[in-house]
This record gives C-alpha cells, structure tokens and sequence, in this order.
C-alpha cells in the first residue's frame, strides 16, 4: 500500500478530489486504500503544501476603519471592503452594499437609485427574492446616453425591482441636455416631475459618487456640449465630484455653473431630505469627490474599499 508521504500519492489524490471532485470513496477504490486513508493522504497534502486553500469572502470588512470613518464623518454606519486584486474591488464593495440594503430595506415604502458602476455592483450582488411587494425602486436620474447603457438609473431601477418583486417606476427624460430651455420644458412635463418628487420622498437612496473629469462624469460633461466660456467656468467653478450629476465643491455645495442648469435629476438639497442616503464608491482616485460628498452631508451611510477609506482619513 502506498504511504500518505509518497509525493506522487499526495499529488494524485488531491488532483482527483479537489480538481476533478471525485468523491473519496471513488478515490480509495482508485488508489487501492480505505476510505479513511484518503481523508489522511488529504490532511498529508494541506501540510506537504500541495494543496493551497483560499477563501475569497466578498464580506469581508475593516471594522477599525469603519469605526474611525463613522467618528471621522458623522456617519450613521460604514462598510470597508478589505484590500483584494482591481479586478475583484468593485465587486467587493458592491456585495457590502447589496447586504447593507437587504438588511435595511424598508417593509413598505421607496428606494431611489442614481446610476453608474458603483450603483450597477451593487444592483448586481443583490439576491433575487419576491417577498418585497411593499416596496417601490425610483430613479433620481432621467436615462443616460452618454455612458454604458448597462449603467443607466432605469435599467437599473427595473433590475433592481425584479429581483426583489418590487414595483418600479421609469423616469422618461435623458439626464442631461443641451440647454435651459431643453431642461425647463421637460421639468414640465408632470411624468417626469412627478417620478423625481416622489424619489425626493424615497426612505433609502443608494447613490455613486463620481470625480471631476474622470469616467463617466467626464461623458458627462462632454455630452453637454458646452462653449469655451462655459467650460472655462466649469472649470473655474471648484467642482470636484458629482452625485445624481450634480457637481458639487470640497465642501459638498453645487457648483454655479451651467452643468447645473442642463440636467434632470433630483437636487442635491432634495436628497439630503431622504431619511437615509447610501453613497458607494470604491478606488483613492475618488477621493476628493467623496470628500465633498461627506463634507457636505450628502451621505449618511458610506459604503467603500480600505484603499479609499484610507485616503479620506488621511485628508
């Protein structure tokens, strides 16, 4: 009989349990060993370092750094995703956000939702359930051309409300226009109006922070077609993030600027009425964006990475 310390057995029973799942009754009449033999040339081949075990837990959390960010910020409550790979981070912090909404959904109410990335994994990692009929998802934004589709408030809303068999309301406007008259005119219309002033009243809103000229707040702009002398004074104007594309300050004011004057989503004084308004952003380039965002009172629960929790504590 072979002994557990033979490399090649070590080798061949961990391929065949932990690569090919086999079963270790399977693997005992294959190696010519009782089963229990199995169970120890398994245990022989953790020790040898044959077999390396990770768990990827996309839960896991820093609760110190929590604990300071809450202190730091006025914070109701935090979630800090531990540091893992770039491919794995957004993902991570999505899945902090969707268990921090699915253990404070309301019974009977609203969620509003903004748009972008951070929003989209959140949306992502919820789990489907159909025991929310209560409960109504709103879109605090109008429809987004400028960037990916997959990201847009009312694609999100709709994914959103059927995983959790929720109703859901669309708002029939694009986010940004191109001008005043464009902007005032929809604002008009009572079913674009209406869907906004009901988001206002939302009991949770979940929203992406975004930061001046990178990513999607950078299309953003680009998609207002402003002249030179807008721009410049955009520019000129301060604005370091955006929240529902409003650009806002270090100190969470809104920008006055013409990018104000061509969008169609609820206004950043609006959102600080709704009762609870979770902002989500990971990576340290968003740093001084949500930095305006906690400085302002925009957020009262922030979801994010350690990478950059720590940037926002060291500022």
């Amino acid at each position: 009989m072979p002994q557990p310390r033979d490399q090649a057995v070590l080798v061949a029973a961990a391929t065949m349990y932990y690569l090919e799942n086999r079963s270790q009754a399977e693997i005992a009449r294959t190696l010519g060993v009782s089963r229990s033999n199995v169970s120890r040339i398994l245990a022989d081949a953790r020790r040898a370092g044959i077999v390396d075990i990770r768990i990827n837990n996309p839960f896991g959390r820093v609760p110190e750094i929590e604990d300071r960010l809450i202190a730091r910020y006025g914070l109701r409550a935090a979630r800090v995703a531990g540091r893992g790979t770039p491919e794995t981070q957004l993902s991570r912090v999505g899945a902090l956000g969707a268990q921090w909404l699915l253990e404070n959904l309301p019974s009977d109410g609203a969620v509003a939702l903004s748009w972008g990335a951070s929003v989209q994994a959140v949306v992502d990692a919820v789990s489907t359930s159909a025991e929310h009929g209560g409960v109504e998802i709103l879109p605090l934004v109008g429809g987004l051309s400028s960037v990916d589709s997959a990201r847009d408030g009312n694609v999100l809303v709709r994914l959103l409300a059927t995983k959790l068999g929720a109703r859901h309301r669309r708002l029939y406007a694009p986010a940004v226009v191109e001008s005043v008259v464009s902007r005032d005119a929809l604002m008009r219309e009572s079913a674009i109006a209406s869907v906004l002033e009901a988001a206002s009243g939302a009991q949770c809103a979940v929203v992406g922070i975004g930061q001046v000229g990178a990513g999607a707040s950078a299309a953003i702009i680009d998609s207002m077609r402003l002249d030179p002398d807008e721009r410049a004074a955009f520019e000129a104007s301060g604005a370091v993030g955006d929240c529902c594309t409003r650009f806002f300050d270090l100190e969470g004011k809104v920008v006055d600027s013409a990018v104000n004057e061509r969008v169609i989503a609820v206004e950043l004084d609006a959102l600080r009425t709704i009762p609870t308004v979770v902002g989500v952003a990971a990576g340290a380039r968003k740093a001084q964006g949500t930095l305006g965002a906690l400085r302002g009172g925009l957020v009262d629960v922030l979801i994010t990475d350690l990478d950059l929790a720590e940037h926002l504590l060291d500022g």
